[in-house]
């Protein structure tokens, strides 16, 4: 049974299995447009085009949670329920892509880093980034499907879970990536001073925690859409804000305060893969 004072869509088909709340909104919207703010400026300031990714998906985030505002007293409109089920979807995939290029920036910042990674450099952020355009065509085509109801929504709920699934594997294999460079590197270069006072040490550990929070993130929204319509993910709201809107907004200000902007490397190839992911994400679309 619906709750009370939800408004149906078509059918007698509810699009929300309760009223989103407003305050928790207008709260996650204002920290995720000032963690926006703070991103664009830093990239503004550093001219670091890896970190774009953050300013972007956080101005997605900024956006989803508006549409929710708007849908708490409108759950029967289609629009804001779609863009905040999209919005509030896809951001991960594009803080994952500044974490991958951010590995590959602390591979090229110590001496013979290269030598230690288990996939070259020139290969890593393209690698990665591949499965992340890939998860995020899967879920970014999906997600307007769950607002169908009936059959496709169902359909939308599987696709989606794959695009996650993909997101989550490409995640595993990453931070294995990640961890046989630190292994390696502590073991056999740990005296290089570029690795133990120039950022790198400490940007890994940061990469893992970031990643861990986007991980953790994911694994939760493919239990969610597995579940079901009927599933209590779906059917309480407060799973939402406490295993993803609080995981992203932590992973957008650990991201600010430690910046890849301290590591010291040739800018170049940053350019040319944002260039490429920025092309890739395009044509997705």
């Amino acid at each position: 049974m619906a709750e009370s004072g939800l408004q149906p869509y078509k059918g007698g088909y509810y699009l929300w299995k309760y009223i989103p709340s407003l305050a928790a909104a207008v709260i996650f919207t204002l920290l995720f447009l000032a963690a926006t703010v703070l991103h664009s400026w830093r990239l503004y300031k550093t001219r670091l085009w890896l970190g774009i990714w953050f300013a972007i998906g956080g101005l997605m985030e900024f956006i989803g949670y508006a549409a929710r505002c708007s849908a708490s007293s409108n759950t029967g409109k289609l629009m804001p329920f779609i863009i905040q089920n999209t919005f509030l979807l896809l951001p991960p995939v594009l803080f994952a892509a500044s974490v991958y290029m951010t590995l590959g920036r602390i591979i090229r910042s110590v001496p013979a880093g290269e030598r230690y990674s288990l996939v070259r450099t020139t290969w890593l952020t393209r690698v990665f980034v591949a499965g992340d355009v890939v998860s995020f065509c899967i879920q970014g085509g999906a997600a307007g499907l769950m607002a169908t109801g009936g059959g496709k929504a169902v359909v939308g709920e599987k696709i989606i879970i794959g695009g996650l699934m993909v997101q989550v594997i490409m995640f595993g294999l990453f931070v294995m990536t990640a961890g046989v460079f630190h292994w390696r590197y502590e073991r056999h270069a740990v005296g290089a001073v570029a690795y133990r006072g120039g950022g790198s040490r400490e940007g890994l550990l940061v990469l893992y925690g970031v990643s861990g929070l986007i991980m953790v993130r994911s694994v939760f929204r493919v239990a969610e859409f597995a579940m079901g319509q009927d599933g209590y993910p779906l059917m309480h709201e407060w799973t939402l804000y406490v295993f993803d809107s609080v995981l992203m907004l932590a992973a957008m200000v650990v991201f600010y305060v430690w910046h890849p902007s301290k590591l010291e490397e040739s800018t170049t190839r940053g350019r040319i893969d944002s260039g490429l992911i920025s092309v890739s994400f395009f044509l997705c679309n």
